[in-house]
């Protein structure tokens, strides 16, 4: 029966006859198995012509959408020895509110009493610009009362030299009339002897003339005499008067020069003043610094250190904190091949780690658990782990993000692009081809335009 033999028994005996035989070779075997088989391929046939949804998918997480709402770690800006702790964590701060007390470790800070000591100083030196001020007026005050002096000696020592001046105009004149009453008085002398030569006039005349003319003589010498004295006086007037200047502008020089050294010293003090109102300032400062404070409302997260009596250094980071309001965003990364293809605006789907998600990548609509989100803003520069940064923010017109949802949660993302044929996706997928460049349709209408 299983025609396994040399010998067939089918050529010597006919089966058909049996009923039996008819039973077990006229049989069609496997028929609704093949019938499946013929519908399952028709199935898969027109599947291969279903549209399918090409999209970029990345791995991200949970972050927000400002700067200042992200989670932060505070730091001291001085170095300190931490003395007591005011938060646990966990504990909700509010803006301003002190989580921990420093101490100083600097010995130049040591004083209690050195904001103080250092504001005493301040006023001393003040004080002191105060009294150089009051120098510097004195000086002024000086110098205006030599100028004026000056003024009155140059007047009085210019009215000596008119003086003098005026009496060599009038010995001068005197000098000339001596002279002449002594010209005078040798032509008589002279006459007279003629005449006494001649016998006309007595010997007595000629002697008087004679007498005469020794007393013009002597009276020409005391008149010429005079008159040198007078112009003496007036080099002596002028003499007076470049020494009255030369004197006073001494004076007045050395009243400057008080002046300007009390000025040099006012400015000098006045830097000093400055220099020490900074350092009140910046002791003041540094004291308000002892207490670390919250920055904004929030939840102590983690003390990065623990314990009383340790000491750290400026910048370093002691507690953690994470703000109470904030606007959830995810960060994704993308290939470089695929950076070309998203474009600001473009919706997203997100699934989050934790909330359970049905995913048809191709088939967004029927997708269960996903949230909707929208690009707004892409990294220009590639990031260290080889890829390109895009971050999203929620799509308004989608349902609401879990409101239990934590910054740095895990986070799956689908960027949706073109809708194309299965066959064709598959192709792609066994070529290793990129999804199709495309441009949004805000962009293609902007080009329009």
């Amino acid at each position: 029966m299983l025609n396994i033999s040399r010998n067939s028994v089918g050529k010597q005996l006919d089966l058909n006859k049996f009923k039996s035989s008819t039973h077990v070779f006229n049989k069609e075997y496997y028929r609704h198995f093949n019938r499946f088989l013929l519908a399952f391929a028709i199935v898969c046939f027109i599947i291969l012509f279903l549209p399918w949804t090409q999209n970029i998918s990345g791995r991200g997480q949970v972050t927000t959408l400002t700067l200042d709402q992200r989670p932060q770690t505070i730091q001291s800006p001085i170095p300190g020895r931490i003395e007591k702790w005011f938060v646990r964590e966990g504990d909700s701060v509010k803006k301003g509110d002190t989580i921990m007390k420093i101490s100083e470790i600097k010995s130049e800070y040591f004083d209690p009493n050195l904001v103080e000591r250092t504001a005493k100083q301040r006023d001393a030196k003040a004080f002191a610009v105060e009294s150089y001020q009051a120098k510097v007026k004195a000086q002024d005050v000086r110098i205006g009362a030599l100028n004026n002096e000056l003024k009155l000696k140059l007047k009085q020592a210019e009215n000596k030299l008119v003086q003098s001046k005026l009496k060599v105009q009038s010995d001068s004149i005197d000098f000339k009339a001596a002279k002449t009453n002594n010209d005078i008085a040798s032509t008589k002398l002279k006459r007279a002897e003629d005449l006494y030569s001649d016998g006309f006039v007595a010997l007595k005349n000629v002697e008087d003339a004679r007498l005469k003319l020794q007393e013009t003589q002597a009276k020409l010498i005391s008149q010429e005499a005079k008159l040198l004295a007078s112009k003496n006086d007036v080099i002596n007037a002028q003499v007076e008067i470049s020494r009255v200047s030369a004197e006073y502008s001494d004076k007045i020089s050395k009243a400057q020069s008080d002046k300007f050294s009390a000025q040099s010293s006012q400015f000098d003090t006045e830097a000093q003043v400055n220099k020490l109102e900074n350092e009140y300032s910046n002791y003041k400062m540094r004291n308000s610094l002892q207490y670390v404070t919250a920055p904004q409302d929030g939840y102590i997260n983690k003390a990065l250190r623990g314990g009383l009596g340790q000491t750290f250094k400026e910048g370093e980071s002691l507690v953690g904190i994470m703000p109470v309001k904030v606007d959830l965003a995810v960060e994704t990364f993308v290939r470089p091949l695929d950076l070309p293809l998203i474009h600001i605006g473009e919706k997203v789907r997100v699934q989050f780690d934790g909330w359970p998600a049905i995913v048809f990548s191709g088939w967004p609509n029927v997708s269960y658990g996903t949230y909707g989100a929208k690009v707004v803003a892409i990294e220009n520069f590639i990031s260290d782990n080889g890829k390109f940064r895009v971050l999203l923010a929620p799509d308004k017109e989608d349902h609401e993000w879990p409101k239990d949802l934590r910054a740095g949660s895990g986070a799956y993302t689908l960027a949706l692009l073109e809708d194309v044929p299965i066959w064709y996706e598959l192709w792609r997928q066994l070529n290793g081809f990129p999804p199709n460049y495309y441009q949004p349709q805000t962009t293609s209408k902007t080009a329009k335009k």
